[in-house]
């Protein structure tokens, strides 16, 4: 596992895994996370810094403590402070589902003249795929396009926590979003990764993320197999 004490507090990486861990369902609602010692060993941490982490999360209402009995997760939703709405893998995991990222490759490169990531980010920037698997099948495909600023990040951050959290620790914050949705025929590349026939309609989907003085911060692109699972948003009125 990726802990450097150069990215800041040991006990806040590892609570920044686990609490990723419980919103894409590796660790369902109401069964016992892994032991402290389990935790130690898998980290190369102390136990203080695993109790640490632990005490985060219970505070912010994810686990319950109970002596002799283990901690248990009691909650697999984020909460938030500008909208009652609730992510798309969150509302999967609520629905039993196991969510697993995987980093396929992140790199610098040179953006094409006339490109979206050209026109936010200019002649260069950093590249990353990802894949993501609704238990254990391929099931989105989303290609991050980031500042040259956020150049110094470990490919592993990204499979052991949020794209999110990862800006946060850049001390970026994200204040605007902005969706765009269409249906399109899967390409060529992208068919073989979601191991489904090549043209096979996908849901594309644009996503634009801005800091508080209104500049993109990320673009990506997203190609959702719906035949897998129906993209779902809900709301609390």
């Amino acid at each position: 596992m990726n802990i450097s004490r150069k990215k800041g507090p040991l006990y806040l990486q590892i609570r920044n895994v686990i609490k990723d861990r419980i919103l894409h369902g590796v660790y369902p609602i109401g069964e016992n996370i892994p032991s402290e010692i389990q935790l130690e060993e898998e980290f190369d941490v102390s136990k203080i810094t695993v109790r640490n982490a632990i005490k985060e999360l219970v505070q912010e209402g994810y686990l319950e403590k109970k002596s002799g009995k283990g901690t248990k997760v009691i909650r697999n939703t984020s909460a938030s402070k500008l909208s009652k709405g609730k992510r798309f893998t969150e509302v999967l995991v609520e629905k039993g589902h196991r969510i697993k990222k995987k980093v396929l490759k992140s790199e610098i490169v040179q953006n094409e003249i006339g490109s979206e990531p050209h026109r936010l980010f200019g002649k260069e920037c950093v590249r990353v795929e990802r894949l993501y698997y609704l238990d254990n099948t391929p099931y989105i495909h989303f290609t991050h396009f980031l500042s040259i600023e956020l150049a110094d990040f470990d490919e592993a951050d990204l499979n052991d926590q949020s794209l999110y959290e990862l800006l946060a620790e850049h001390e970026l914050v994200l204040d605007k979003f902005r969706d765009e949705f269409a249906v399109c025929q899967s390409p060529t590349h992208i068919a073989a990764l979601l191991e489904i026939v090549v043209d096979t309609p996908l849901l594309k989907r644009l996503r634009y993320s801005m800091d508080e003085d209104g500049e993109v911060t990320e673009f990506s692109e997203g190609y959702y197999n719906t035949n897998l699972q129906l993209y779902v948003v809900n709301y609390d009125a």
